[in-house]
C-alpha cells in the first residue's frame, strides 16, 4: 500500500510539471498524445475511489498479479476512444491538470484511510484492498513510462515501483536477464519497445506479454 501512495504521488507530480506544449506530443500508449494519457489517469482514479467503497463479503478471487489479463497479441482497449474524445472535450491543459490532481489526491487519501484487509468487488473480480492497490502500482508505473516516454525533462518513476513491477511481470512471464535495468524489463517485457538483436539473443524462447487492464 506505500509502493501505491509512492506510485501515484509520483505520477501527480510529473504531470503537475508538464507544459502547455507537452499535451500534444506523443505518448507511450500507441495513438494516444500525452492529454489522451492523462485523461486515462481521471478514469483511473474514479476506479480507485469506486472500488474503496465496493466492499463485498464474496471470497477473494484475485491478487495484484492475477488482476491482470495477459495476452501475447495486442488487443484494443473498446474505451481508447472514448478517452480520447474526452480529453479533447478539457479544451486548456490547465483543466485537466486541474482534474486529475484533484481526483489523482482524493485516491491517495483514500487508499490511505483504507482498511488492507476489507475485501472488494470491480470488474466481476474481488481482491482484498491491498491487493488491489497493489495491481494499480503497476497501473501507475507503467503508465508513468508512456508519460514520459518523449519528455526528457520530465522525471519517471521511482525505483521501488519499477523494481516492484519487474517482479510482478517476471511472475508472469519468467525471469530475465539479471543484468537488465527495471525500465528495460518493463518496456521489453510488455511489448512497450522491440528488444535488440542483442537483448533478444539473452532473452531466447522467454515470450514478451503483453499485459492489459
Amino acid at each position: 500500500m506505500d509502493l501505491f501512495s509512492l506510485s501515484l504521488g509520483a505520477l501527480l507530480d510529473a504531470v503537475s510539471e508538464l507544459k502547455d506544449d507537452d499535451f500534444g506530443k506523443p505518448s507511450g500508449c500507441e495513438g494516444w498524445l500525452v492529454r489522451d494519457l492523462v485523461c486515462h489517469f481521471v478514469i483511473d482514479a474514479q476506479d480507485v475511489l469506486i472500488t474503496l467503497v465496493t466492499p463485498t463479503a464474496d471470497p477473494v478471487t484475485h491478487d495484484s498479479v492475477t488482476y491482470w489479463k495477459v495476452s501475447h497479441e495486442p488487443a484494443d482497449d473498446p474505451l481508447a476512444a472514448l478517452t480520447v474524445r474526452l480529453a479533447a472535450a478539457y479544451g486548456e491543459p490547465w483543466m485537466l491538470k486541474h482534474h486529475v490532481d484533484d481526483l489523482g489526491r482524493a485516491a491517495l487519501r483514500a487508499a490511505q484511510l483504507a482498511d488492507p484487509t476489507l475485501k472488494v468487488s470491480t470488474q466481476d473480480m474481488v481482491l482484498c484492498t491491498a491487493g488491489y492497490l497493489g495491481a494499480y502500482v503497476w497501473e501507475w508505473t507503467l503508465h508513468h513510462l508512456d508519460l514520459v516516454l518523449h519528455l526528457s525533462d520530465v522525471p519517471g518513476p521511482p525505483a521501488a515501483a519499477l523494481a516492484r513491477c519487474r517482479e510482478m511481470l517476471e511472475q508472469i512471464a519468467g525471469a530475465f536477464p539479471a543484468s537488465w535495468a527495471d525500465e528495460d524489463v518493463l518496456l521489453v517485457g510488455t511489448g512497450r519497445r522491440a528488444p535488440t538483436e542483442a537483448e533478444r539473443a539473452e532473452l531466447g524462447d522467454l515470450a514478451i506479454p503483453y499485459v492489459l487492464g
